[in-house]
């Protein structure tokens, strides 16, 4: 993370030196974007803390942890295909997941369920590309997400 403000820095005083006018307002509509969409980060993250509050770590643990098997691929992949997270939320929670025990292969199939398959946002697909390639796609995105927990787990566990 370090790194990347230093190199954010370096190339903001690297594009201030070359041209003054075009970094001011580059950060300015940087900062009008993180004013809007900070309300929404911390009301996800408001959120996710309640449900690691109100939901016990022994459950956590019995449908997703490694003795869950096969079950814990079906609930994690139902858990991430309904779920509406951000990619730059759910990695550090996902972090908090595999602190707690949880594999990473179901890991990954939350996160690829998360990233390709969107039950909630179905009707909005379907209504842009049709029923058919809006359900194929999230089949073949669930399939697609499950293979990968697979091929985590095998590599996972011989690499």
């Amino acid at each position: 993370m370090y790194f990347l403000i230093v190199i954010t820095s370096v190339a903001l005083v690297i594009s201030f030196f070359f041209d003054k006018k075009k970094t001011l307002m580059a950060v300015k509509n940087g900062l009008t974007l993180f004013s809007k969409m900070i309300t929404s980060i911390l009301s996800i993250l408001i959120l996710l803390s309640l449900v690691f509050y109100l939901v016990p770590n022994e459950m956590i643990i019995n449908y997703l942890g490694e003795n869950s098997g096969f079950l814990g691929f079906i609930t994690s992949s139902i858990l991430g295909s309904i779920a509406m997270i951000p990619g730059f939320i759910v990695f550090p929670m996902t972090g908090l997941l595999k602190d707690m025990g949880i594999s990473i292969s179901i890991i990954s199939v939350f996160i690829t369920t998360l990233m390709m398959v969107g039950v909630v946002t179905l009707p909005l697909e379907i209504k842009y590309f049709g029923r058919k390639a809006a359900i194929l796609r999230n089949l073949l995105s669930l399939i697609g997400a499950l293979v990968v927990g697979l091929l985590v787990s095998f590599f996972w566990s011989y690499l």
